[in-house]
């Protein structure tokens, strides 16, 4: 498969990250994605390899993209809250930690988890 250089340097830095964190059912990875429409977010028990809970901006088509990535944000918390999830550990994913990937985290953390 051909990828273009950009999608292959955040594959090598996703795979980078991923070597130095892990999910357990205590303490899950959260795990964003974005696309060029859409944010998605999953709680992930590595140990197990079960997705405990997921969020996208699939559903909501109203505001901006940030808007929708705060709803995603705040949408996993209340997942996570309601499975009893109160720390996790933060994957961005191997994009940058600003904009819409920043948007999802402090949501996250105005919604209750931590990390």
């Amino acid at each position: 498969m051909n990828k273009n250089k950009k999608a292959e340097k955040k594959d090598r830095r996703h795979a980078k990250i991923r070597t130095k964190l892990s999910g357990t059912a205590a303490r899950p990875r959260l795990s964003i994605f974005k696309s060029n429409k859409f944010m998605y977010a999953q709680l992930i028990d590595d140990e197990a390899g079960k997705t405990l809970a997921s969020a996208s901006s699939v559903s909501s088509k109203k505001g901006t993209k940030s808007d929708q990535a705060k709803e995603v944000g705040a949408h996993i918390a209340t997942k996570a809250k309601a499975a009893k999830i109160s720390a996790v550990v933060f994957d961005r994913g191997g994009f940058a930690y600003k904009g819409r990937v920043k948007h999802v985290a402090d949501a996250a953390r105005e919604g209750g988890l931590k990390f």
